[in-house]
């Protein structure tokens, strides 16, 4: 399974960009997918994630702000990014994993991007 970000970039507060991960390979019935982030200094946090069942949880710095969707027709996540703060700031990464307990742990995925930079000022 490989997985490619885009749709980073600088972003004025109060922004709403979108980002992408386009994932290929084999993907399994049953799988979770999330974004995460990781500021410098900071540890990576999840803050989104989907199941294959279309269940969504969100972390709480996000919650009501950002939206994670997947269409699976062209095996493609995004994160609909809304009102941005500078704190947003951060490399941000989608994840896969296959099966299992689905949520924001970055422990829990085995598939990983090489991330996105977001920049907010």
């Amino acid at each position: 399974v490989q997985l490619v970000e885009s749709g980073g970039g600088s972003v004025q507060a109060g922004g709403s960009p979108r980002l992408s991960c386009e994932v290929t390979g084999y993907i399994h019935d049953r799988y979770c997918m999330g974004w995460f982030r990781q500021a410098p200094g900071k540890e990576r946090e999840g803050i989104a994630a989907i199941e294959s069942n279309g269940s969504t949880s969100y972390a709480d710095s996000v919650r009501g702000r950002f939206t994670i969707s997947k269409v699976n027709a062209k095996n493609t996540l995004y994160l609909q990014m809304n009102s941005l703060k500078p704190e947003d700031t951060a490399m941000y990464y989608c994840a896969a994993d296959m099966g299992g307990y689905c949520g924001t742990a970055p422990d829990l995925y085995n598939y990983w991007g090489q991330g996105t930079q977001v920049t907010v000022s």
